[in-house]
């Protein structure tokens, strides 16, 4: 069992080129917003990880492109976490909804910080942990 959120959104013009297709660097973009709906749905949120004393940033980011978004285009972004103990680690599957075809995937990895000391935490913070469990 998993723990997965998904997006709907529309390629809108400042997303594209010239041609239409989508730039490259705004995928990530995209993920974030997979990534807040999955966060959301676990309850553990940006604010809820800076009240609990933690930031989680990205530290890696992995995109394969399968066919290329263009403008006007809707698109659903579905986040799947596939880790969450000593790290996040978050696996995207964007689909063109009119086709449901797959057009983009990637996974994205983010570490505790613990806000404090402004060090690296190995382990997530329990409170995230007991979150996500209780969804599993």
């Amino acid at each position: 069992m998993s723990i997965e959120a998904s997006a709907e959104f529309k390629v809108e013009f400042y997303d594209v080129d010239s041609m239409g297709v989508v730039w490259h660097g705004n995928y990530v973009k995209y993920m974030e917003l997979g990534r807040c709906a999955l966060l959301d749905k676990i309850g553990y949120g940006y604010s809820e990880m800076k009240e609990d004393g933690y930031a989680f940033p990205v530290t890696s980011i992995r995109l394969k492109y399968i066919k290329p978004l263009m403008f006007k285009q809707t698109a659903i972004i579905k986040a799947v976490l596939a880790e969450y103990e000593n790290r996040i680690k978050i696996d995207y599957f964007i689909y063109d909804k009119e086709s449901g075809e797959l057009v983009t995937k990637g996974e994205s990895i983010q570490m505790a910080l613990k806000l404090e000391t402004m060090s690296t935490s190995f382990l997530c913070p329990d409170c995230f942990i007991k979150k996500v469990e209780a969804l599993l």
